[in-house]
């Protein structure tokens, strides 16, 4: 299977990780970084099947811009009967997702290595 590039984008670096799409999310996750950063995510997004791993632990600031990214994927990975894993590990960001109720939706995993220890189980309930 061919790997699709990377957009260029200082927000996000894109690898495959064991069968996973891994979404680095990198910087300040703000209003325009959710612009330049929500095309390439729907169209990850919107495939079949998908299996997708969204990092945050390089994320130095995250807003509600960033939890609409995050809702988004997540209903969008399960309309189309795929994974979705997070990773976020900066206390910030960790209190957003918690105070928003998102960490029982996605709970948040240490690493990417973590995350994919995780059963397929945990997102197929979700």
């Amino acid at each position: 299977m061919q790997q699709e590039p990377a957009p260029l984008s200082r927000h996000l670096r894109v690898h495959q990780d064991r069968g996973h799409t891994v979404l680095e999310f990198r910087g300040e996750i703000d209003i325009a970084a959710a612009m330049e950063v929500l095309p390439y995510l729907d169209r990850v997004t919107g495939r079949p099947e998908p299996r997708l791993v969204i990092d945050l632990s390089g994320v130095e600031f995250f807003d509600c811009s960033g939890l609409r990214l995050l809702y988004r994927a997540r209903a969008r990975v399960l309309d189309n009967d795929g994974r979705l894993l997070l990773v976020c590990t900066h206390p910030l960001t960790l209190r957003i997702i918690r105070v928003t109720g998102l960490s029982r939706l996605l709970p948040p995993q240490p690493s990417v290595d973590a995350a994919l220890e995780q059963p397929e189980a945990t997102s197929e309930t979700l």
